[in-house]
């Protein structure tokens, strides 16, 4: 199942990548001078595939939709709220915590699972707008995104093309990764088990934004 996998990946390499790049990665983005936009949209589009807990929200968005239009809009509205906020906090270096950041992105998750079981509706008997809630939480994983990039020196030359670059990098891997999610999903949609599973899947989907969460909140009490 596309959620387990997920999972088991979060629990695999939260402790290898949190905050952090590949090695061959980093070594290249502290010495990059110039513009360089296929690396960078290679490292944008890297990062985005193997991000997991931008994954993780994606599979949540998704979850439920069956027209290509209205996962179109969602995409689209996550898309603008995290190229937002990548490309100004990477040019204005504007600084923020991200333990912080990665907590709320692993918030982003719970809510998404949340809002898939009707627990807002049933418990609170409200409904938040989903889109709005999707663009919002779009601006903190963009802020999770220039973190990742902030831990860097980044020459001055060519600055703001590389980082054009990045974000278009980030675009494509969504593109890609979104594309396979939603073969999965299609493939699993037409089974009888799947509204079966629904409920569980949501379930596991929550608990690892809860789990997201938790290794975030002890990082930041330990490095405090």
């Amino acid at each position: 199942m596309l959620l387990t996998f997920l999972v088991v990946t979060v629990g695999l390499t939260s402790q290898a990548f949190a905050h952090g790049v590949e090695e061959s990665d980093a070594l290249f983005i502290e010495q990059a001078s110039g513009v360089q936009l296929l690396p960078f949209i290679y490292l944008g589009a890297k990062h985005m595939v193997t991000g997991y807990d931008h994954l993780l929200f994606l599979v949540g968005v998704i979850f439920f939709l069956y027209r290509m239009k209205d996962v179109g809009i969602y995409v689209t509205l996550f898309a603008v709220g995290h190229s937002i906020t990548l490309l100004y906090g990477v040019l204005s270096e504007t600084h923020v915590n991200p333990y912080i950041v990665d907590a709320i992105i692993g918030l982003s998750v719970v809510y998404k699972a949340m809002d898939n079981l009707g627990a807002f509706r049933r418990w609170f008997g409200i409904q938040p707008n989903t889109k709005a809630a999707v663009l919002i939480f779009g601006f903190f994983h963009g802020f999770g995104l220039a973190t990742k990039l902030q831990d860097f020196t980044l020459s001055e030359d060519g600055l703001v093309s590389n980082i054009l670059a990045f974000n278009v990098g980030v675009e494509i891997g969504q593109l890609v990764a979104l594309s396979a999610i939603l073969i999965i999903m299609n493939f699993w949609r037409h089974t009888d088990a799947f509204f079966k599973q629904a409920f569980a899947a949501n379930v596991i989907l929550m608990a690892a934004g809860f789990m997201l969460m938790g290794y975030q909140i002890t990082g930041l009490l330990t490095v405090s």
